[in-house]
C-alpha cells in the first residue's frame, strides 16, 4: 500500500508545489517509485515537470469523475517518477462534486489499487472539497510554512480540517510534518518564526530546512526538477535531506 502524502498549506506562495515535486524527485532517486497527483487547478506540478498543460487529453479531473482509470492518465517522468497531470479544467470540479455521492471520498477511489511506494498529492491553496478529498485519501499530511511574519495564521484553521477529516472520514490521518520553506538566515525574522515552529509543533518539525534560493525558483520555468537544474544547489541539498527524513518517518 503506497505511503499517500497530502503536501497542503491553504496559503499560496509557501513552496508547496516546488516541495512535491522535488520531494518526489528525491524519493525516486533513492529508488521508490512515487506518483504525483497533482491536485490544484492551476496545474504547476504539471508545468513544472515540463508537460504542456494545454495538449493533455486525459487530467485527474476526468479520473475523479469516473471517466477515466488513473493508470490511463498517467503520465512517466522518469523510470521511478510518475505524474497524474491536471489543467484548468479542474477548476470546476469544486462546483460539480458538491452533486457527487460520496463526494468527499472520489479521490479515494481514484487513487484506489495503485502500485507505487509513494502518492505525494499536491493540494489546491484552499480548505474546498479538493482538499477534504486529498486529507481523505492520504495517510498523512506535509505541511510546508513559509519563515515570515504571517507563518502561523491560519494553521490552527488548517490543524482543526485536519482533525475533522481524522473524526468523520480517515481515521488514519497523522500529520507527518511541518517544514519550513523560503528560510533567509540573514533575516532576524525568519529564525523567530522557526523558534516559534519549533516551539508549537516540537518532534513534528523537519529539522531540514529549504532555504530562498534562486536555482530552486528558476527550475520550474525549464519544466525540470531541481536534480535535473542543478543538483549542488543550496535547494537541492535541502530536498535530498528531506527525503531521507521523509524515508525514516514513513518507512
Amino acid at each position: 500500500m503506497p505511503n499517500t502524502v497530502a503536501v497542503l498549506n491553504q496559503k499560496g506562495g509557501v513552496g508547496k508545489t516546488t516541495t512535491t515535486i522535488n520531494l518526489a524527485a528525491y524519493l525516486a532517486k533513492a529508488g521508490h517509485s512515487v506518483l504525483i497527483a497533482d491536485l490544484d487547478p492551476q496545474g504547476n506540478s504539471t508545468s513544472g515537470l515540463g508537460l504542456d498543460k494545454q495538449a493533455l487529453r486525459t487530467t485527474l479531473y476526468d479520473v475523479l469523475f469516473s471517466r477515466a482509470e488513473a493508470n490511463s492518465a498517467t503520465q512517466k517522468i522518469s523510470s521511478k517518477l510518475f505524474i497524474l497531470p491536471s489543467n484548468a479544467n479542474l477548476a470546476g470540479a469544486e462546483v460539480e462534486l458538491v452533486s457527487v455521492a460520496e463526494r468527499e471520498v472520489q479521490l479515494r477511489r481514484a487513487l484506489a489499487g495503485l502500485n507505487y511506494d509513494y502518492i505525494l498529492i499536491d493540494c489546491p491553496p484552499s480548505l474546498g472539497l479538493l482538499t477534504i478529498n486529498a486529507l481523505s485519501a492520504a495517510n498523512s499530511v506535509l505541511i510546508p510554512v513559509q519563515a515570515e511574519y504571517y507563518a502561523l495564521e491560519g494553521l490552527s484553521q488548517l490543524l482543526s480540517v485536519i482533525q475533522q477529516v481524522r473524526s468523520a472520514l480517515n481515521p488514519g490521518l497523522d500529520i507527518l510534518g511541518v517544514l519550513i520553506t523560503l528560510y533567509d538566515s540573514r533575516n532576524s525574522l525568519s529564525e523567530q518564526v522557526k523558534k516559534e515552529l519549533e516551539n508549537y509543533f516540537n518532534a513534528k518539525l523537519f529539522t531540514t530546512v529549504v532555504p530562498r534560493n534562486v536555482r530552486l525558483a528558476e527550475a520550474p520555468s525549464f519544466g525540470r526538477t531541481i536534480i535535473e537544474h542543478d543538483k549542488w544547489s543550496k535547494g537541492a541539498r535541502a530536498y535530498k535531506a528531506l527525503a531521507r527524513e521523509v524515508e525514516k518517518r514513513t518507512l
